[in-house]
């Protein structure tokens, strides 16, 4: 029988969701040893090779790109998981929401401290900013949310281990120590 297929994503956030999963330490052995990992920056596999049980997103939606990347994770994964206060609230990135998207850009590219001739950036690569920075569940339906910043590695290894056996997640306030 296949393994359970686990995907993860980072949209707009500091990527440190994915460094504290990585923290479960030795605990990543078991983790390989329950489940296949399929689109991640943890494998570097680019694209879904199906459907996936389980997906972790971290970050808010701040572009296009963002929102693309989660349709798509919420179509592939049967199970979608939100981790930090990035996907849960917008976290950081979302104090740009106090301000303009037209202010902000004028700022960041024109008028800041350190721009030196500013130009505002219009490569078609570049992928376009959204009104302002959204938590996930505002996009998509979200089954499981785990909270922090980052979350401590320990909530992600109760939270997959209970999945992976059929449990509903249950995950003790105690164990986060900034929510």
């Amino acid at each position: 029988m296949a393994k359970p297929k686990l995907a993860t994503a980072h949209l707009a956030g500091c990527f440190g969701c994915h460094m504290s999963l990585l923290d479960i330490d030795d605990r990543i052995v078991k983790l390989i040893e329950l489940v296949d990992f399929d689109k991640s920056p943890i494998d570097d596999i680019k694209k879904f090779s199906g459907p996936v049980d389980i997906g972790i997103v971290e970050g808010g939606c701040a572009s296009q790109e963002n929102v693309e990347v989660l349709y798509s994770f919420r179509k592939n994964c049967k199970v979608l998981i939100a981790v930090g206060a990035c996907a849960l609230t917008g976290g950081i990135p979302s104090l740009r929401n106090t301000i303009s998207l037209k202010e902000c850009m004028e700022e960041a590219y024109l008028k800041g401290p350190s721009v030196v001739d500013g130009v505002l950036p219009n490569d078609p690569d570049i992928p376009l900013m959204l009104d302002r920075v959204y938590p996930l569940h505002e996009v998509v339906k979200i089954d499981l949310f785990i909270p922090g910043c980052p979350p401590p590695a320990d909530a992600y290894w109760e939270a997959l281990t209970a999945l992976l056996s059929g449990k509903e997640p249950v995950i003790p306030y105690e164990m986060f120590k900034y929510d």
